[in-house]
């Protein structure tokens, strides 16, 4: 056999690393880790490896590091978390929030294609019946609450939740966020609207927006940052969810459980009481040395991924700046800034300046979550609509620690 020849579907060391763009020497790191498979030529003397697999990873770029303690690696190709901001199916997340609608997201991340024509619409019996369901809960509840009452009230009445073909599903989707923001209280009645983001500004802020403001541009642009992204705990959950085939409304559901969590969704309800807390800077410093006395977190700074700083808080927050300079909850909201800087606090994240939007533009207590929740929705549906086109169920494994077994 002559030295170049190969194997059919397996590659030379020489052509694998030329076409990676690595050392040869990466090339049996990658082995070592389980990225590339290798197997002797049949003259015994080179190393082969298998040409799929090369230029699957050359599409797709170097590898991640391993999952660190606590994460599950799912192969998915509905968000890329860059530097410092996600990628929706390759599209920069910042760029979609100041020039699309929260629909045109939502599409996106389901199919890669553009939103359908026309206003999402709910099934009005569901709206019946999930508003039904809401008059005994007590008054003053949070809004992230009466959403997973409304979500199972919308499940009972739509006879084909079970369809879980891809079409089925985004129509669902659609019929589902929308049901969703009609059936919580009207904050204020005005006109009926037709964009998502309209329409839930109108659930959760008693002063109409200003036509044509940048506060409401701010709110969609928020909706679309938080649609997604990757792996977050409550995408999991409903990834899991939909992996054993639950329907789309157990899936939303799933998630919804998850994000209530403080160190999740619930973090922009921290931030959002931090700010109301604040008149100014002397405040901001009282306010945050008693919360680090008391060891606690202080919400809407640091992130997980982010670690140099999250791009999506930059644009919200410059959006907010620019519709309400001079406000006075802005004020309070960068007295807060200005003291976390001070103290060297971690960068300050979405959920912070999700935060000084409700403050800005009055929104209900715990707006934010809610904002979050339905967002976030668009994301979970699309992480279920791969999940439905997959064979097995997600089953992590435990490693146990417990005593041997008797």
């Amino acid at each position: 056999m002559v030295e170049n020849e190969q194997v059919s579907g397996w590659i030379d060391a020489k052509a694998a690393a030329e076409r990676l763009g690595v050392k040869p020497a990466t090339l049996y790191a990658y082995v070592s880790r389980g990225v590339l498979r290798r197997r002797h030529a049949p003259d015994g003397r080179r190393s082969l490896f298998d040409a799929a697999q090369v230029e699957e990873l050359a599409r797709r770029g170097k590898p991640r590091r391993p999952p660190g303690p606590g994460e599950l690696a799912i192969e998915s190709a509905i968000t890329a978390l860059g530097a410092d901001r996600p990628f929706y199916r390759g599209r920069d997340v910042l760029g979609m929030a100041e020039t699309r609608t929260f629909e045109d997201a939502a599409a996106w991340l389901w199919t890669g294609g553009e939103a359908s024509t026309g206003p999402w619409r709910p099934r009005e019996d569901g709206v019946a019946a999930a508003v039904a369901a809401q008059s005994g809960l007590p008054g003053g509840l949070l809004p992230l609450d009466r959403l997973q009452v409304i979500v199972a009230a919308l499940a009972a009445t739509d006879p084909l939740r079970h369809h879980l073909d891809p079409e089925g599903v985004t129509e669902t989707g659609r019929t589902l966020i929308s049901g969703l923001v009609e059936a919580l209280p009207p904050a204020a009645g005005r006109p009926a609207a037709d964009g998502i983001a309209e329409r839930l500004w109108n659930r959760l802020c008693p002063r109409a927006p200003e036509p044509g403001g940048g506060l409401l541009r701010a709110f969609e642009a928020a909706m679309i940052l938080l649609a997604d992204h990757e792996l977050a705990a409550s995408t999991v959950a409903a990834r899991v969810a939909a992996s054993v085939r639950a329907d789309p409304y157990a899936v939303v559901a799933a998630g919804l459980g998850v994000l209530s969590g403080p160190l999740h969704g619930g973090a922009s309800y921290g931030a959002e009481r931090l700010i109301a807390g604040v008149a100014g800077r002397a405040e901001a410093s009282r306010v945050i040395e008693e919360r680090l006395r008391a060891g606690e977190r202080i919400p809407g700074f640091g992130h997980g991924v982010y670690k140099q700083g999250d791009g999506r808080f930059a644009l919200l927050m410059d959006l907010v700046r620019s519709a309400a300079p001079g406000h006075e909850r802005l004020a309070a909201a960068e007295a807060v800034l200005a003291e976390a800087e001070r103290r060297r606090l971690p960068a300050p994240n979405v959920d912070f300046a999700l935060a000084a939007l409700g403050a800005v533009a009055g929104l209900v207590p715990g707006a934010g979550e809610a904002v979050f929740a339905v967002a976030r929705t668009a994301g979970w549906l699309a992480h279920a609509l791969e999940e439905y086109g997959r064979r097995s169920p997600l089953r992590p494994r435990a490693v146990y620690v417990g005593p041997p077994p008797a």
